[in-house]
């Protein structure tokens, strides 16, 4: 089920990007990342609306956390009912992490999929394809040459793992600046977003390393566009509330 709704889609996409770029895998890669990355912009949009609104409230929440600092029951329900006073999901800001997650994971599999590089692996890609769309099954196997990568191999050289961490750390870093404030103010949960911003850039590195490189196409072509979504929502939509004064934020209109 998982392949025939999600997998299946993405790896004759990803075979028509092929078809129609010349042969030519990286560009084919690189499209569908792109592609898959703005069709997910109007979640990324909310989950970053949802983190601008939960930074307006800390003065209030702050205020609250010093109130009953010694009733843990009582702040979480005055929390809770600031959050509905002024029409805020607390778990909005991951909600449309959760969603993309899926979508992301379906993407690399396919990228995988179709750079098979074993006898067996092509076999299988075989059966996956959509011979009602013309022309697919003649474009295999891809190719998968592109400089000094193959890119259904792991780098030998692992200069695409280094770019992936690099890629990954800096876009964890914007995330991280974006988020500053938000949530509940917890120092745990800011060293959480510290720790992640390590861990998770080394963790894709270490895939990348072990991994196909067009795995690590993906990676950087996503970690690129994630950034400059990020930045510019940051700039759009934090911009404002950065400069606002520590006061009490306007309620929401019904």
């Amino acid at each position: 089920m998982w392949d025939l709704i999600v997998v299946d889609p993405i790896t004759n996409l990803l075979l028509l990007f092929y078809k129609y770029l010349g042969h030519q895998t990286i560009l084919a890669v690189t499209l569908l990342t792109l592609v898959v990355r703005l069709a997910l912009t109007p979640l990324t949009i909310s989950q970053q609306k949802s983190m601008s609104r939960q930074r307006e409230l800390q003065p209030r929440l702050k205020e609250l956390q010093e109130k009953y600092k010694n009733d843990k029951q009582k702040l979480a329900e005055e929390q809770m009912k600031l959050y509905r006073e002024m029409g805020i999901n607390p778990a909005g800001g991951c909600l449309p992490m959760l969603i993309q997650l899926p979508l992301m994971i379906g993407l690399y599999q396919a990228i995988i999929r179709a750079l098979a590089a074993t006898p067996i692996g092509l076999l299988n890609l075989a059966s996956h394809v959509y011979h009602w769309l013309p022309g697919l099954s003649t474009v295999l196997p891809m190719q998968s040459h592109f400089l000094w990568l193959d890119l259904a191999l792991p780098d030998p050289y692992y200069i695409m793992p280094i770019l992936v961490v690099v890629t990954s750390w800096y876009q964890q870093k914007v995330i991280n600046d974006l988020q500053q404030g938000t949530a509940t103010g917890d120092p745990q949960a800011q060293a959480m977003s510290q720790s992640m911003q390590i861990t998770m850039p080394l963790f894709l590195g270490f895939i990348s390393m072990s991994y196909a490189a067009g795995l690590s196409v993906y990676f950087i072509v996503s970690n690129l566009v994630g950034i400059f979504q990020y930045t510019a929502f940051r700039q759009h939509l934090g911009g404002n509330t950065a400069e606002k004064p520590s006061g009490k934020p306007k309620a929401r209109k019904k």
